[in-house]
């Protein structure tokens, strides 16, 4: 172990580092449903979220507890009532309601207070702070079904959140909000973090839920989980999915938060997550991985990641020129870029392009080239070239290829890291064989796509 572990953790540690680097001082508003508790989560779940603050990321957790009101009507012998999806609250369930959420926040705010030896919380100070920060108004009546104490989030008060946060504490909230006269009302706590996260305009809003994510083949429960999908694919994929019927109980599924993740997106918070509890660790995973474990909804609008057209030209050949003189890049020229421009992804912000690449099929191969990858020196080691990688790689499988090779003579280990591996420039394709540079002595690597 003490030969081993140096040559793992090192490595690992660095390639963390950009990460805790990029997030010191963001803000992440986290949503835990009820069931994370229900199925022993909780202290790992919390010694997690403690990393995080210690990292330096502004934490906004909040609790749902539908099992444990459940469980509290249960006892008296009612039963849950829901219809459009929604909880109908009557009177013992809004009382069952306020036991189940005084009781979660005791175990919540104990958790946080664990600071045992040879644990994530040892010398840990976390303050956690909550309060009356939500105001809320009536569901109301919906084809004629009364939600009586069932509400949404009118308003939340995002400057005495942020005046918490910003002093180093944890905001937590409860899925209750109360109306300008005092009456409370239940409510849901994607509602409440979505609104939350939008309010603060917050970096990130995570669910730490119950499904694992977004599937590459929404029809096969054991396709791979999708990581990283774009808000307008969310949006298409929504539009087909099924609404819940009148009196059906909430749908817990991946659209059910996925809903959520969209509207957050829509209304300004650049990046929401589904990620499994069930996987231990995976909050850090992540936040702290390039992959992630779960699926990220991304808006790209205001940092356009597309397939280039002739007007990016001028732009492709402005960023590559520089490497291609250092001789970090092969010389192309302007007639072979507009000839293959459709074959170019890029990055472009207020229409200066930052990064590129092209992808150049072999189909009889099943295998493309991956040439040009080039970011701007301005914006290097912000992640755009990994943006730009995976972009290429959903190009090729679209393409039905099953790998991406490149050729670099001095790039090669930040190919590596991203599970390319060397082979013989004997195993290229025998058509870019032929053009291979011998004098160059280029290295090929070659990663598979899963």
């Amino acid at each position: 172990m003490s030969l081993v572990f140096p040559h793992t953790f090192v490595p690992w540690f660095r390639a963390v580092a950009p990460y805790i680097h990029a997030y010191r001082g963001e803000t992440f508003v986290v949503g835990m449903p009820g069931e994370l508790v229900a199925a022993g989560k909780l202290n790992a779940f919390v010694q997690d979220l403690s990393i995080l603050h210690a990292m330096g990321i502004k934490i906004v957790l909040v609790h749902g507890f539908r099992p444990q009101v459940n469980e509290q009507l249960a006892a008296k012998g009612q039963k849950a009532i829901y219809s459009h999806g929604m909880r109908v609250t009557d009177a013992v369930a809004l009382d069952c309601a306020q036991e189940a959420a005084g009781q979660l926040r005791f175990e919540i705010e104990a958790a946080f207070s664990q600071g045992l030896p040879n644990t994530p919380m040892a010398n840990a100070t976390v303050r956690v702070v909550s309060g009356n920060f939500l105001t809320a108004r009536p569901v109301g009546i919906v084809d004629g079904t009364d939600f009586q104490h069932s509400g949404l989030v009118r308003r939340v008060d995002a400057a005495a959140i942020q005046r918490a946060i910003d002093s180093g504490a944890v905001v937590l909230l409860s899925p209750f909000g109360f109306s300008p006269t005092g009456e409370a009302f239940n409510l849901s706590m994607e509602d409440v973090a979505t609104s939350a996260a939008i309010a603060l305009q917050a970096d990130k809003l995570l669910f730490v839920c119950e499904v694992a994510g977004v599937r590459e083949d929404p029809s096969d429960p054991d396709s791979p989980v999708d990581t990283e999908l774009a808000l307008a694919d969310a949006v298409r994929m929504l539009a087909r999915s099924n609404k819940p019927a009148a009196g059906a109980t909430p749908p817990i599924d991946v659209d059910f938060y996925l809903q959520h993740c969209v509207k957050a997106c829509q209304s300004g918070v650049e990046r929401s997550h589904i990620v499994p509890f069930a996987v231990d660790g995976a909050l850090l995973q992540e936040v702290y991985t390039h992959d992630g474990i779960g699926t990220m909804v991304v808006d790209e609008k205001l940092e356009s990641l597309r397939e280039a057209d002739s007007d990016d030209i001028g732009g492709i050949i402005a960023l590559i020129e520089p490497f291609e003189r250092d001789g970090t890049l092969v010389k192309r020229d302007r007639t072979e870029i507009e000839r293959d421009i459709e074959l170019y992804t890029v990055i472009e912000h207020d229409g200066v392009i930052f990064g590129c690449a092209a992808l150049y099929p072999y189909v009889e191969a099943r295998t493309a080239e991956m040439a040009a990858l080039t970011v701007s020196p301005d914006v290097q080691g912000q992640g755009d070239g990994d943006r730009i990688l995976k972009r290429i790689e959903q190009r090729a499988k679209a393409q039905g290829l099953s790998s991406i090779f490149v050729l670099t003579t001095r790039t090669m280990h930040w190919f590596i890291k991203r599970g390319f591996h060397p082979v013989d420039p004997e195993w290229l394709p025998e058509e870019r064989k032929r053009k291979y540079n011998w004098d160059r002595r280029s290295q090929v690597l070659v990663k598979k796509l899963g």
